[in-house]
């Protein structure tokens, strides 16, 4: 088979000529020789176009056993071996997933914080996932149920709920995810999301706001300056945020500079915030 073109994936499995073995194709291999292992965590999430944070690239594919037997052998596998309902499974490119909603709280009993909030709010808004558009997938009431069911595994589900609590469901994109989950553990609590209005009477919405010292804060996303139109409408959007009465001062930051260098975000957000009075500053403690 090698000498006319296929390729081996494991053994068992082959995929035919011209054909490249990509993600989807390689969590068919693996579940047409373990026919009740079921597409979930990360693996699922890529499935639904749920962002998390990480490339998909190298990590292991990961499935679930419902019936609790499965040790993989494949290093390239991760099998996590945890009960599943009916309800919990659906179809997606024509591999049995995790739905949208147990995928989800999956990854918040599974941890890391982080990872699982991305993934969360991901999951609540419309999103852009590798160049398309897709709609909410489940809301907050729904995930809380998850967590909550007894038919769930309750390995985790304590520390997802309190995680849960951290979540904002208009958040935009992974880096303002991100962001804002360090502005909480540096004992910053902007508001978020906010709208303003400019003095012409139009709507913008601040990713961050600390309002008692006026301060506006923006996170960019990779490609926000795609043509010389967006950068110019950019520009515009920001001297116009610029004029509302809510805003004195305005620091935009990459989402290199959220995922890279939060330390001098952090320190630097805390400098505007003393020179405005520091009157929005309040202790981890105290919340």
């Amino acid at each position: 088979m090698r000498s006319e073109g296929w390729t081996q994936l494991r053994n068992g499995t082959w995929v035919e000529p011209g054909r490249t073995p990509d993600f989807v194709t390689r969590l068919f291999a693996v579940q047409l020789l373990n026919p009740r292992l079921v597409v979930s965590h990360r693996s699922a999430a890529a499935l639904f176009r749920i962002e998390t944070l990480g490339p998909l690239a190298g990590a292991p594919l990961e499935l679930t056993d419902p019936e609790l037997t499965t040790r993989p052998k494949d290093k390239g596998v991760r099998v996590h071996r945890v009960p599943l309902s009916a309800k919990d499974v659906a179809e997606r490119q024509g591999l049995r997933v995790t739905g949208a909603v147990r995928t989800v709280a999956d990854l918040l009993r599974a941890g890391p914080r982080d990872d699982a909030l991305v993934a969360v709010e991901s999951s609540l808004t419309r999103r852009r996932v590798g160049g398309v558009r897709r709609a909410p997938l489940t809301d907050l009431g729904s995930i809380r149920a998850a967590l909550a069911d007894g038919e769930a595994p309750s390995h985790g589900a304590v520390r997802a709920r309190t995680w849960l609590t951290l979540c904002d469901p208009l958040a935009g994109s992974p880096a303002e995810t991100i962001a804002r989950l360090r502005f909480h553990d540096a004992g910053l609590h902007p508001e978020t999301q906010v709208e303003v209005r400019c003095p012409d009477g139009r709507r913008r919405y601040l990713d961050f706001l600390f309002r008692a010292e006026g301060l506006a804060v923006e996170v960019e996303g990779y490609a926000y300056h795609g043509t010389r139109d967006s950068h110019r409408r950019d520009v515009l959007r920001f001297n116009q945020v610029l004029q509302c009465p809510e805003v004195r001062s305005l620091l935009r930051y990459t989402a290199e500079d959220v995922f890279h260098r939060p330390g001098s975000l952090i320190q630097e957000v805390r400098a505007a915030l003393g020179a405005a009075g520091g009157v929005g500053i309040t202790s981890r403690a105290a919340k």
